[in-house]
């Protein structure tokens, strides 16, 4: 994730969590659970006891505001002018003297909501001054507070951004399951500001609840699931979800609200129940649902492969006669001037030729067929290399067990590859080509070195780009049911590949 991508949603959660609060504050004040207008506030009875006069509005809803507001207005400054602008440019300087600004101007915003959120000091100190003093200590260290906060919050989003974005989106959550946590996190918390009284608790505790077991069921549970198809081990890891869940929100409860412990039993226990008879099948259901449109989009993409090798497939079917009779008349031709291994290779390119136009768009294809089409291509550039004796060629094909059918043409790239970039006529060069079969896998290696090439040659940095061509393919012929490593070292090129056939 670069910074531009984290600053857009850093503005936007920072810009949501402003408005919110907002609404939090703002909501109450007008209009109380049972439909009167609220005059109450945290410090009303302080007011009382020290016999001043308490305004809901004066000293508490404008000052509450006036510190929301500032602090969203100091977020920004530090987070989208000093640091892009200074900071990350290393103008230290410039940076922090604006800075020391920012923190100033939050410093006395601070001290002038405080001498009215907390204006009752002025009936409990001997003198003004007194009290005002109580003010600036009071809004020195909030400033002093807030600032080691974002400290820590800037070297922590930097931290995420250079090193743990990748770790967290490949291993624990995927870029999809973010954004829709991201939403419900949203919503979750505007339900919350726009709630009041028990509403608002139900909402605040079981939100996470409902959150995570969406979150674990669409990305672990269901998942998995398809995988090993138990159900036993479905309905324990369910089962375990839900009770840690709603086990937790219990004791958070309890630990938060205590005046309300005594329902956070029962709450949990409404919220267990109201998991299993809706969230869970609701999340079975889109769970599916996503299946079903996966499929979908995968069929769609095999056939427009398929429409594509068919389109290749006519291409090359201008007049095949004509190129077979050719063939056929230099394949006589060197047999009446005794050329023997010329002769042999005009009918190995005849017996691909005619792979190529016959099997080679069929969805599947007996697996000798392959292998037949791999021993002439090999035996062809045998042919080319025959003089040189630096060259060594193993092709080692046990074809016990080999009664597979198998996609056509995903073998021989692996082959070609080798043999572009693994010949060289003034080093020595090595080909080791095996294949081998179980009752439902099929087991192919190959292995070429590796040789320089010359600064000008355009092959010099396409090693292995060949390649993408089948893999793309595999992902969409054989999805979980392939292994393929690719591995290459100073002077040698590795490819192990295998397909779950059954």
């Amino acid at each position: 994730m670069n910074q531009q991508q984290l600053r857009k949603i850093e503005f936007g959660v920072a810009t949501g969590i402003f408005l919110l609060a907002l609404i939090n504050l703002l909501g109450p004040s007008f209009m109380s659970h049972d439909g009167r207008i609220s005059v109450d506030g945290p410090y009303a009875y302080k007011f009382a006891q020290y016999h001043q006069v308490y305004d809901y509005y004066l000293h508490y809803v404008m000052p509450a505001m006036g510190k929301i507001v500032f602090l969203y207005l100091s977020f920004v400054a530090m987070s989208f002018l000093i640091g892009p602008y200074f900071f990350e440019k290393r103008k230290w300087v410039a940076g922090a003297m604006l800075t020391f600004l920012v923190l100033v101007i939050l410093f006395f915003a601070l001290l002038v909501t405080n001498s009215y959120t907390y204006g009752y000091m002025l009936g409990r100190y001997s003198s003004i001054r007194g009290a005002h003093m109580q003010f600036a200590k009071m809004a020195f260290l909030s400033t002093a507070v807030y600032a080691i906060l974002y400290v820590i919050y800037y070297v922590f989003k930097t931290l995420y951004a250079g090193y743990l974005h990748r770790w967290v989106t490949e291993k624990f959550l995927p870029a999809k399951g973010a954004k829709e946590l991201l939403i419900m996190g949203v919503i979750w918390a505007a339900l919350v500001a726009v709630t009041f009284s028990t509403t608002r608790k139900v909402i605040f505790f079981s939100g996470p609840v409902i959150m995570a077991v969406y979150y674990f069921t669409q990305y672990r549970i269901f998942p998995e699931y398809e995988g090993h198809r138990n159900k036993r081990v479905l309905w324990r890891d369910l089962s375990i979800l839900l009770l840690t869940a709603n086990t937790l929100m219990v004791i958070i409860f309890a630990l938060i609200s205590h005046r309300n412990a005594n329902i956070s039993v029962p709450m949990g226990l409404l919220c267990l129940l109201f998991c299993v008879i809706l969230i869970l099948p609701l999340c079975w259901m889109l769970f599916k649902s996503r299946l079903q449109q996966q499929a979908t989009v995968t069929g769609l993409q095999k056939a427009l492969g398929h429409s594509a090798a068919n389109l290749d497939f006519l291409r090359t079917q201008i007049n095949p006669h004509f190129l077979f009779n050719a063939l056929n008349t230099l394949y006589g031709t060197a047999l009446q001037e005794e050329a023997a291994r010329t002769s042999e290779g005009i009918q190995k390119l005849g017996d691909m030729m005619r792979f190529m136009l016959h099997d080679n768009h069929l969805e599947k294809i007996p697996l000798d067929k392959e292998v037949a089409y791999l021993q002439n291509y090999i035996d062809l550039q045998r042919l080319r290399v025959l003089v040189s004796p630096d060259i060594k060629i193993d092709v080692n094909i046990d074809e016990t067990n080999c009664r597979h059918d198998i996609a056509p043409m995903l073998l021989i790239p692996f082959v070609e590859n080798a043999f572009k970039h693994g010949i060289s006529l003034r080093n020595k060069s090595s080909i080791v080509i095996s294949m081998s079969c179980s009752e439902e896998k099929i087991f192919f290696d190959v292995y070429n070195t590796v040789h320089p090439r010359p600064e000008n040659d355009p092959e010099r940095d396409s090693l292995g780009i060949g390649l993408n061509n089948v893999k793309e393919r595999l992902v969409l012929l054989y999805p979980d049911k392939h292994e393929l490593s690719i591995r290459q070292t100073g002077t040698g090129f590795f490819v192990h590949l295998t397909i779950d056939v059954n």
